[in-house]
């Protein structure tokens, strides 16, 4: 393996994607790298600041900026599909800073093991600090280890 190719995938990429996302004036919400049935795929998840939706064209605008960058620092060794997209509903928090706009948002938290025979809980998200999450769930007051979690998912209140 060439030395250009070490480390985690989605961490080169996200490096070469935040430049072009900040020059958008968008928000690069997370990279993904992952395989589905025989396919890879390379997920660029971006999203606006504020109420503003993201649109297909700019989608499109990252996609025409970063393949070139991935064609020459070629970070992935087999072939791949890249898809740029929003974020959209239900979307899991992952980062820190992911966290300060859906303070007070129903959320779900899996758990990677089990708490008392209980692995999923829902509720407010009333707080995250020192890699914690804060929940009041109808049973009342819980906090978990960000570590401790399989996924934070902020809940789809559209009811559709």
């Amino acid at each position: 393996m060439s030395e250009k190719k070490k480390g985690n995938t989605a961490a080169i990429v996200y490096d070469l994607a935040k430049p072009i996302t900040d020059a958008l004036g968008l928000v690069l919400w997370d990279v993904v790298f992952e395989k589905e049935g025989a396919s890879w795929y390379l997920r660029i998840v971006i999203d606006r600041d504020g109420d503003d939706f993201v649109s297909t064209e700019d989608c499109s605008a990252v996609s025409r900026q970063l393949d070139p960058l991935l064609d020459e620092a070629d970070p992935i060794e087999q072939s791949y599909y890249l898809e740029v997209m929003s974020p959209g509903l239900g979307r899991k928090l992952k980062r820190p800073e992911h966290f300060a706009p859906f303070i007070g948002a129903e959320v779900t938290v899996r758990l990677i093991r089990p708490v008392d025979g209980i692995r999923d809980f829902v509720g407010t998200l009333t707080a995250f600090a020192d890699r914690t999450v804060f929940l009041q769930t109808a049973s009342g007051p819980k906090q978990f280890a960000f570590t401790d979690c399989s996924f934070v998912k902020v809940n789809d209140d559209l009811n559709l």
